[in-house]
């Protein structure tokens, strides 16, 4: 019985290794012909392609156009093709060579899965009446090279592996999978309402300001970061392209979980966000569009921030290098320091004490107090009725820079240990750290004097 196990894996051995014989030594073709014939497609340009057609081994055949020089899907629907992918494609096509030419005149194209090509690429470059082919069969018995065949010749030939990733693409693959549309450098406000509370921001001069729930500065970074994230989310798949009624309910966007409105001028786009789906995604819908898409749920914890998180976290505007002049007032007595011009050819600039004492400070430490002033940051704000000693200011700080064209008028107070920082027109107060606070207090005393 041991000896007939053993003469049975034999025979499987000797199968595998006379299989690998027939396909890779066996079938090797005329080596000088190779040689000649180092590209699938001599002398081809990519960029003079100008359609394709691809029909992946899942079924699907898809058409796509260069129109106006950007790529357009005609069939199985007409839209936007996704530029990577067919340049993918298209590259792939002039570059990709023959690493082997295995049979001259097949009997049989079964035995290299090219009977019913996995993978057909249809194209046409500039000039070309009619499309050149390119079938793509089976992997070869190493797994390193498939098995293809070119135009209507019977030749069979070995291309390498890797390139089925470029050529294996299915109708949602080349499409392109922007989720909704805008001009992003022409945004003007932007609102987000998720569990029944509205975010609204908008822009004027430059600079981004909240509207709702609160009036206050809006951080620059973290705004334009969210327009970014809304511009470049990627659809993961179409579950409906003709939503009906009952797909919207059933997507849970009759009663959306976030809308978000983004506004170019007149014109607005607004995206629903639905229920959960799979692979961590959840249902959406642009309401210019009648398709219903999925994207990452990341981007709904994106939408569901509280306003906190976009509120500038800056206390001052003004930086130790645009400052011309600081007036700092506690327990009803005030200090003011300016910045005069430095005299003489290329003397730099000097901080001086003008009231009440005048006289000259510290360079270092007039820069260590202007720098920690200006890099206060609230760590968190609080509504106007929590209890922040604002009632009994334990300093106010009037800054005036960009020659003086600019003002920042900040109160502190105290309570326990926290200090609260708060600006005029600014609803609440904003915690700061109580360290810097000291530290600020601390450098006063030693350049008040």
């Amino acid at each position: 019985m041991r000896g007939l196990k053993s003469t049975i894996a034999l025979i499987v051995v000797l199968g595998g290794l006379g299989a690998y014989i027939y396909f890779v030594t066996w079938k090797q073709g005329d080596k000088t012909d190779t040689a000649k014939q180092d590209k699938v497609f001599v002398a081809l340009e990519p960029d003079k392609i100008e359609e394709v057609k691809v029909k992946s081994e899942k079924g699907d055949t898809t058409t796509i156009k260069k129109e106006n020089g950007a790529w357009q899907m005609t069939a199985p629907v007409a839209t936007k093709a996704d530029e990577s992918e067919v340049t993918g494609i298209t590259t792939s096509l002039g570059q990709i060579a023959v690493v082997r030419v295995i049979d001259e005149n097949p009997s049989d194209l079964k035995e290299y899965g090219l009977a019913t090509p996995r993978i057909e690429i249809n194209f046409k470059a500039s000039g070309d009446k009619d499309y050149r082919k390119l079938y793509i069969g089976e992997k070869s018995p190493t797994g390193a090279d498939l098995f293809a065949k070119r135009n209507d010749e019977k030749k069979v030939f070995l291309i390498p592996a890797f390139q089925e990733s470029s050529f294996n693409k299915g109708t949602f693959d080349l499409r392109d999978k922007t989720l909704w549309k805008f001009e992003r450098d022409k945004v003007d406000s932007l609102d987000v309402t998720a569990g029944g509370k509205t975010i609204a921001m908008t822009r004027a001069t430059g600079d981004w300001k909240i509207t709702k729930p609160v009036e206050s500065r809006a951080d620059f970074g973290a705004v334009e970061g969210l327009i970014g994230r809304l511009q470049s989310a990627q659809m993961k798949s179409i579950v409906a392209d003709q939503a009906t009624p009952a797909d919207l309910k059933k997507y849970a966007l009759e009663k959306p979980e976030v809308t978000v409105n983004v506004s170019t001028g007149s014109a607005k786009a607004t995206l629903l966000v639905g229920g959960k789906a799979e692979d961590n995604t959840v249902y959406v819908r642009d309401l210019s569009r009648p398709a219903v898409m999925t994207v990452e749920s990341s981007l709904v914890d994106e939408l569901k921030k509280g306003a906190d998180d976009y509120r500038k976290k800056d206390i001052f505007e003004f930086r130790a290098f645009n400052a011309n002049r600081v007036e700092i007032t506690r327990n009803g007595q005030s200090v003011a320091f300016e910045k005069t011009k430095g005299q003489g050819e290329n003397a730099p600039d000097k901080w001086k004490r003008v009231s009440p004492t005048p006289g000259d400070v510290d360079k270092d430490k007039i820069d260590s107090l202007l720098s920690r002033l200006s890099n206060m940051r609230a760590t968190s704000f609080v509504a106007a009725d929590a209890k922040t000693g604002l009632d009994k200011p334990a300093m106010t700080v009037v800054a005036k820079f960009d020659d003086g064209k600019k003002e920042d008028r900040v109160t502190f107070g105290k309570n326990g240990d926290d200090a609260y920082a708060s600006r005029p027109g600014e609803p609440g107060a904003a915690k700061v750290d109580s360290a810097d606070f000291t530290e600020v207090n601390k450098t006063l005393d030693e350049i008040s004097k």
